[in-house]
């Protein structure tokens, strides 16, 4: 088992930043890839973004990408997504997950991740 908690949500206005962090417990965490995904009111889940048990390969979203950065440090057991000039369309409920592994670009989907935090809220006002 794996637990995880996200932090770092907020109100921010546009072009802002926020820096969301993932703290992990339970099983060792350098075994896991991590990924973001967020849900706006009325919209499914998405992906935003992930990377792998060492850090050595990061993925995007195409709607994020060049502006949100993931990293992790697993001698704290800790994810994080740095997100800078941020939208109103980046509002939503950010989740971290984790994945065991994944095959191909499966890393996009969130069945991929078996174990989830609770969110974090990020509202990014016009």
């Amino acid at each position: 088992q794996v637990q995880l908690v996200e932090s770092g949500g907020g109100l921010v206005q546009a072009g802002g930043s926020l820096r969301l962090s993932c703290a992990a417990s339970g099983r060792t965490f350098s075994s896991y890839g991590m990924g973001w995904f967020r849900q706006a009111p009325g919209k499914e889940r998405e992906f935003v973004s992930t990377i792998s048990w060492s850090g050595g390969s990061t993925y995007y979203a195409d709607s994020v990408k060049g502006r949100f950065t993931i990293s992790r440090d697993n001698a704290k057991n800790t994810g994080y997504l740095q997100m800078n000039s941020l939208k109103p369309e980046d509002t939503a409920v950010y989740y971290c997950a984790a994945a065991r592994s994944w095959y191909g670009s499966s890393w996009k989907f969130d069945y991929t991740y078996a174990y989830w935090g609770q969110g974090t809220q990020v509202t990014v006002s016009s």
